[in-house]
């Protein structure tokens, strides 16, 4: 038996991180537990659509939680931020790979910078360092920590030409003359594409999130989407675990991306 433990991690203390857990147990994978916030995850309550808030992670209370609900311990921590060995000030060799592979599918990476995710992303890396996760870059050696970016592995997960339309944020965008509703009803048909492709991949991850209600509020869908980005960190820890994932970068920071077709 194994564990993933993923996290679709804010930039900033004031935004909710989606956490799921993910064990193996024989040749299958099972979700544990999806939250849309570090204090839901610690506290126990699994997914729901109300407000989350924000908070500053603590990697050992993380992982002293999933130390509860599993009999093994996490092989991997998958992040959705950028993480690196040396302070990060820019774009690094591992944003300026991903999107060189994939900016032609909408999907490059964003910039990161000192101040964002800046000190966050420096204590997140020390912290699972110290707890026995160093951050993998390369290669296969476990307890590790990894950086994982949802955008191409949806891409590779989907099967898709370009950026999967899930953000709910700019749903506007996707479909600029569509109506509110019908903007609804567009994010929530990708939504539901991706939660049947995860839980083909992993068991229980239907069940975990049903959809939301077209009328629910941004918040609401916000939490959603965060839970959903936490699960596909949690299956790209998977395809690492698997030998079915390939990392884009150098000695100091690396994504994470599945290889197509897994």
């Amino acid at each position: 038996m194994t564990a993933v433990l993923g996290i679709d991690a804010a930039w900033t203390f004031t935004e909710p991180s989606g956490v799921a857990l993910v064990e193996r147990d024989g040749v299958d994978w099972r979700l544990v537990r999806v939250a849309a916030s570090y204090q839901a995850f610690l506290a126990d309550q699994d997914f729901e659509v109300g407000r989350h808030r924000g908070s500053k992670p603590d990697p050992h209370a993380l992982l002293s939680k999933t130390a509860e609900l599993l009999a093994t311990p996490v092989s991997v921590v998958a992040i959705d931020m950028p993480l690196s060995t040396n302070p990060i000030t820019g774009r690094r060799v591992s944003d300026n790979a991903i999107s060189s592979l994939y900016g032609s599918r909408h999907a490059g990476t964003h910039t990161p910078s000192q101040s964002r995710p800046g000190k966050l992303s420096d204590d997140l890396t020390l912290g699972f360092a110290r707890a026995g996760y160093p951050l993998l870059t390369s290669g296969a050696s476990f307890p590790a920590l990894i950086e994982v970016y949802p955008h191409p592995a949806l891409i590779e997960l989907a099967k898709a030409n370009r950026r999967l339309p899930y953000k709910h944020a700019k749903s506007r965008k996707y479909w600029p003359e569509a109506s509110l509703i019908d903007r609804r009803h567009a994010l929530l048909s990708v939504w539901a594409g991706i939660v049947t492709l995860l839980d083909h991949r992993i068991k229980g991850v239907a069940s975990a999130l049903p959809l939301p209600d077209p009328s629910s509020r941004g918040y609401e869908l916000k939490a959603f989407e965060d839970c959903l980005d936490a699960v596909v960190c949690a299956w790209v820890g998977t395809c690492v675990l698997e030998r079915s994932a390939t990392a884009y970068g150098d000695d100091t920071s690396a994504i994470w991306v599945p290889i197509a077709g897994t």
